[in-house]
């Protein structure tokens, strides 16, 4: 497995500019997951590493050999797509060891590859039947056969998981994880859903409008973000933005008349407040730092996401063990740690200190 690097990448179509400047690398045997809503251009992006788009600007380079201007068969990747795009008239074993026919390798090596693929994907009991005969999950395990079985220096993942029911798109992506693991493989792996980004990857790339929001592991990104549309976007149920008022060192000031302290080492002029809803309590009325009234409960099992109507400070979401039942139209308080906000200025810029960008 290789390295893949990003050096300032662009890509326009006419005057339409669609990525920005993107760069970043993936080293040998990392996992790292585009993410980011629809049309940010994260499929784009990946089109252009696998060669099925030309580069407008800046180079792509694998294993430290630039392939800016290869043609995708040269550049030593497998793709797996959204769509399975198997042959319906050939068997599991026909379709996996499909590329190694046309490479023309040994029938020897092929059985041996197409065998040792089938182990590792669970799927040695299926290999002589066709697609039509197996599930959705299934099937993509059989077009994740075919890309390992040719040995690329890295894989790439084209939202696989988006046409499999939740069940199985926990059940495989569990499979992806492992695999990922036995073979020590590089991918970059594209997915609108954030909970799969942040259980599969080493590294996350957020992007919005083609340009990197923010570049870190799972756990940088959800307790760091670098900004406002990254705190949004990672983390679910999603974090609370509030508005506020802070210069300097001084109270943050929040409308309706409450004040929070500053988070130590955080300085500057702050006009958001964010709050994940299970760094917040719920406490007696007269209590915490926000009053409101409860709106509503979605009990969730093991949680209870409870939604407070706080005035002019919206509706807040505060998660709660599942066994509290708090009831709609109760007065409440809110308690706020002062270690757990996130601040962000006017640009939504993080004002907390260790944000990575």
């Amino acid at each position: 497995m290789s390295t893949i690097s990003l050096d300032a990448v662009g890509k326009s179509f006419g005057t339409t500019e669609i990525i920005r400047n993107v760069s970043f690398e993936i080293e040998q045997g990392e996992f790292v997951v585009l993410v980011g809503p629809s049309g940010c251009g994260k499929s784009t992006l990946l089109r252009l590493v696998a060669g099925l788009e030309a580069v407008s600007r800046g180079r792509i380079r694998i294993g430290g050999r630039d392939v800016t201007d290869l043609a995708p068969h040269d550049r030593g990747l497998s793709m797996v797509f959204q769509s399975y795009a198997l042959y319906p008239h050939m068997t599991v074993r026909q379709n996996i060891a499909f590329a190694l026919h046309t490479e023309k390798l040994p029938q020897a090596e092929i059985d041996a590859r197409v065998t040792e693929a089938a182990r590792a994907l669970q799927l040695d009991a299926y290999l002589d039947r066709k697609p039509k005969a197996l599930s959705g999950g299934q099937r993509q395990r059989v077009a994740i056969g075919r890309a390992i079985v040719r040995k690329p220096q890295g894989f790439l993942f084209d939202e696989p998981l988006s046409n499999l029911d939740a069940a199985l798109r926990a059940e495989t992506r569990l499979e992806i994880a492992a695999l990922h693991r036995q073979l020590g493989a590089t991918m970059l792996y594209v997915t609108h859903d954030q909970v799969e980004a942040m259980t599969l990857a080493d590294r996350i790339v957020v992007l919005r409008d083609g340009e990197v929001m923010q570049i870190g592991s799972p756990r940088d990104l959800y307790t760091a973000p670098a900004n406002l549309f990254v705190a949004q976007f990672i983390g679910s149920p999603k974090m609370n933005v509030l508005p506020c008022d802070m210069h300097g060192g001084s109270p943050i000031n929040l409308p309706g008349g409450g004040t929070i302290s500053v988070p130590k080492g955080v300085s500057g002029q702050a006009v958001h407040l964010g709050l994940r809803p299970e760094d917040i309590r719920l406490v007696e009325p007269g209590g915490g730092q926000i009053s409101g009234r409860i709106d509503f409960n979605e009990y969730l099992g093991a949680d209870n996401s409870v939604f407070v109507d706080a005035g002019p400070l919206g509706r807040i979401n505060v998660r709660v063990p599942g066994g509290q039942f708090p009831r709609p139209g109760d007065t409440v308080g809110i308690e706020v740690a002062p270690e757990h906000l996130h601040l962000f200025d006017v640009e939504g810029v993080a004002l907390r200190k260790g944000a990575v960008v």
